[in-house]
């Protein structure tokens, strides 16, 4: 995996017929801190976000996202940038599977393009009376451009606790296949584990979302937060 999804990705979007155009649309996302499996990528700081994306009755979509970062340490990275492209399945009733593959881009600085990396991912959710249910995958193979193995598995579950009210738990871990490439938080950490407890509803076409969430890690930019999240979807 390499640039060549952002060209692909931008091909497809260029080269939609008008009839397809209906199945595109536009996030913005307003949130009091960009956290990424409960790391902040912002120092501590809110984030404006937006997104455009297009899916087929087939299950087939491609998007791009970004965002304002700052990894802080005196470099100037100022925005992440990715693209995605993937399948969604519907396997039976209960069960869909989602697979597909991400390049996460950064600007900014002379060297923020070092960090660009590819991931593949596979997200698998059962839907019952009891809520739905999630078991996801995300695997790396030159997680930060550093030519390591970096693993994250996931569990999640959403119920409905009143009618436009949801509350979703999850857990997440994150590994590095080689510490001394990337390790997290102090020298000979090769994982960590990230909890998060969210609230979400919508108003007036706008979705609220508040989370509570941790990580076993003891540094500043991973300690326990409330994150507030306000977004809007436009169709195109």
């Amino acid at each position: 995996m390499n640039k060549s999804i952002i060209a692909i990705a931008t091909s497809c979007l260029l080269t939609l017929s008008s009839a397809a155009l209906a199945d595109v649309s536009s996030t913005i996302n307003l949130t009091s801190d960009y956290t990424f499996n409960g790391v902040s990528q912002t120092g501590n700081d809110p984030a404006l976000q937006a997104s455009l994306d297009y899916a087929a009755d087939s299950g087939f979509y491609v998007g791009t996202w970004a965002s304002n970062v700052d990894f802080g340490s005196g470099e100037d990275t100022n925005i992440e940038w990715d693209t995605y492209v993937g399948q969604y399945f519907q396997l039976n009733e209960k069960i869909g599977l989602d697979a597909g593959i991400a390049y996460y881009t950064y600007h900014g600085d002379s060297a923020s393009d070092t960090y660009n990396y590819p991931e593949a991912y596979a997200k698998f959710g059962y839907s019952s009376a009891m809520g739905n249910s999630e078991l996801n995958f995300w695997y790396s193979w030159d997680y930060f451009g550093l030519d390591v193995n970096h693993y994250i598995a996931m569990v999640a579950h959403t119920v409905e606790v009143a009618p436009g009210h949801s509350v979703k738990v999850s857990f997440d871990r994150s590994t590095s296949a080689d510490e001394n490439k990337w390790f997290w938080g102090e020298v000979g950490n090769d994982a960590y584990n990230h909890y998060r407890v969210e609230y979400m509803t919508s108003w007036n076409d706008f979705d609220f979302d508040l989370a509570l969430e941790d990580t076993n890690m003891n540094i500043n930019s991973a300690d326990t937060r409330v994150v507030l999240s306000v977004s809007h979807t436009f169709s195109l």
